[in-house]
């Protein structure tokens, strides 16, 4: 009785390495995926010996210049982002005289200085005081008091455009104004709703165009007119 002869063990070569299927913003990394699976594959093929021990001598990449163009912003502080919707608003009430001047330099002021990524402003009132009244005092002009501050912050308050967040810290409404990306407002968003027990109709989502919550707005800036009819005379 003769044995089956033992099968013929066939010498493999290198395997071809599957390029990578990705899409949408990874396509440029599954584009450098593939070419390391190609050129893996040449490198093999090229540096296997009758031993079959393969060795890989290295990989060669080049990378073309991907430049981005970067915003040309005046100033040092760097810029924020505003709601198209609200930068309209702040015209349309400054025209209809129902906003006091105070009240939108003081804003304006605090929401230009917000520390990046935060919404929080760190300036007490003396301090928002005297940098409004800075220029005013290099031209001898008419100057902003400290009370006058401390009434447009509450008036502030009452529109829900900031909140005050203890120890002199200002909160700016950062469905606004922010000063940051839009990880860092989302962040921001839920820590504000953490402390506000997520109440739709708390700051800072009480103001706004639209919204299940909210069917129409309203701020609270109505203006009173008193009419008074002319009497005609014979």
């Amino acid at each position: 009785m003769t044995s089956d002869l033992p099968a013929r063990r066939r010498q493999r070569g290198p395997r071809p390495v599957p390029a990578p299927s990705v899409a949408g913003d990874d396509a440029e990394y599954g584009d450098i995926l593939a070419v390391l699976g190609q050129q893996l594959g040449e490198k093999v093929a090229e540096t296997t010996d009758p031993s079959g021990r393969r060795r890989l001598k290295g990989v060669h990449f080049e990378y073309a210049a991907d430049p981005k163009a970067v915003h040309d912003m005046a100033g040092g502080a760097g810029y924020s982002l505003a709601s198209n919707w609200f930068t309209q608003l702040l015209a349309q009430l400054a025209v209809a005289n129902s906003i006091t001047k105070s009240q939108l330099w003081v804003f304006l002021f605090v929401a230009g200085g917000q520390m990046p990524g935060t919404g929080l402003t760190q300036y007490t009132q003396q301090e928002i005081t005297d940098g409004l009244n800075k220029v005013a005092a290099q031209k001898g002009g008419k100057m902003i008091t400290r009370s006058t501050v401390n009434r447009a912050v509450q008036a502030l308050c009452g529109y829900n455009w900031v909140e005050k967040a203890g120890n002199g810290r200002i909160q700016i409404n950062v469905r606004l104004w922010f000063h940051g990306n839009s990880t860092a407002q989302h962040e921001v968003l839920a820590e504000i709703a953490d402390r506000h027990e997520h109440d739709v109709e708390a700051f800072p989502y009480a103001v706004g165009p639209e919204g299940a919550h909210q069917e129409e707005l309203d701020l609270g800036f109505a203006v009173e007119e008193n009419v008074r009819g002319r009497g005609s005379t014979g």
